[in-house]
């Protein structure tokens, strides 16, 4: 059964809005966060780096990024698992170990690493919640950092350290950095998903609050979608 299904089901429930409205501070505004004290500087001519981030469902992930200044591509997919080229369905079940997850394609002369991971933390997802994110329950909706390079790993642990002693969330950060291993495309009706269904129940309560967040927090990295 496709998603919309299943999340039309969830959303149409009154104590699912309850629980989220109220519990979820991600639902009701963006989370304030100090700029990362270890990053990469701007690049002095234009490039193209990649980074690959799992925070719950891929649709709000990728609409958040899609909306970021000098990310080119963000395409919704499946990491961090054992099976080659997974498909939903598979990845649904939780057994594959793979998690709905974003490969963010970026210019590194218009934006950094630790700009990309402060939008990550402060408005795309909760990472405080352990195999979950909202309504949605599973290792496949984990939070997760898959890094290439030893500069993305210092760099993304260095973050979640620095936020750690701020004690910026109430409670402990659950987020993943792992070794990057591969990435696969998801199915091609996931793609700009929040886009394409901006009337969707679970869009309108779970991911276009994650973009009106990103534009009122990050006015200076806020583009229109491309």
């Amino acid at each position: 059964m496709k998603r919309a299904l299943r999340h039309s089901c969830l959303v149409a429930a009154a104590a699912f809005l309850i629980f989220y409205w109220v519990g979820n501070s991600f639902a009701r505004g963006a989370i304030i966060l100090p700029d990362a004290k270890v990053d990469e500087a701007h690049a002095a001519t234009k490039t193209q780096e990649t980074l690959v981030l799992a925070g719950g469902c891929f649709w709000g992930i990728q609409a958040v990024f899609e909306h970021v200044r000098g990310v080119t591509r963000a395409t919704a997919g499946y990491s961090g698992g054992t099976v080659k080229s997974p498909s939903y369905e598979q990845v649904s079940s939780g057994d594959t170990g793979h998690a709905e997850s974003v490969e963010v394609i970026y210019d590194p002369s218009q934006v950094t690493l630790g700009q990309l991971l402060k939008v990550f933390f402060a408005v795309a997802h909760d990472p405080t919640q352990l195999n979950r994110q909202g309504p949605d329950i599973g290792t496949q909706y984990r939070s997760a950092i898959f890094f290439e390079t030893p500069d993305q790993q210092r760099i993304a642990q260095a973050y979640v350290g620095q936020l750690t002693e701020a004690k910026v969330f109430s409670r402990p950060i659950v987020t993943q950095v792992m070794p990057f291993k591969a990435f696969y495309r998801a199915e091609e009706y996931h793609q700009d998903y929040a886009v394409r269904n901006p009337d969707n129940l679970y869009i309108l309560i779970n991911d276009l609050p994650k973009v009106a967040n990103l534009k009122k927090q990050f006015p200076d990295l806020y583009v229109k979608y491309r």
